[in-house]
């Protein structure tokens, strides 16, 4: 058996075990057997990581089981490697508007009407971004790294 944290860090927070399993995404019998220290499959461990804001390792005290040792590193791998690629593709997508600016900004500035073409960028590509990110990139993000989260939902969890 494997000896938890997870009654501690929830306390930390203030928080009872209905609002963690509500904050977390998985059901309160869940979240009484992990205070027990009963088994249970690495998803729910990382829903409660998250919502409790520490890594899968955090959890534990003590990991008994050199199988269970060994996954939850392999989980917390996977977990960061999915967050910086999901992080690169998004930092990409602000890149390329703000390439795409600058590039419109230095020729706008050559026709007669150039400071409505530069605001109209500027102000409408940013609502189009923003728009093109919740609609179409974030969904695929979701499903794609679903070990990771964006930068909106991390800040949003923080201040939580």
């Amino acid at each position: 058996m494997n000896s938890t944290r997870i009654m501690e860090l929830r306390q930390a927070q203030g928080w009872t075990q209905e609002r963690l399993a509500n904050e977390s995404g998985v059901g309160l019998r869940t979240i009484q057997r992990l205070e027990a220290g009963q088994d249970a499959s690495l998803e729910p461990l990382s829903l409660v990581a998250d919502a409790l804001h520490v890594p899968v390792r955090d959890l534990f005290t003590t990991i008994e089981d050199a199988g269970m040792s060994s996954r939850v590193d392999s989980l917390q791998d996977r977990t960061d490697e999915q967050q910086a690629a999901r992080d690169r593709i998004s930092g990409a997508w602000c890149w390329l508007y703000i390439g795409i600016g600058v590039v419109l900004t230095l020729v706008s500035f050559t026709f007669p009407y150039g400071l409505v073409l530069f605001l109209s960028y500027w102000v409408g590509g940013y609502i189009i971004l923003v728009a093109i990110r919740r609609i179409y990139l974030e969904p695929r993000l979701d499903e794609k790294y679903p070990l990771s989260r964006a930068k909106q939902s991390r800040r949003e969890r923080r201040a939580a």
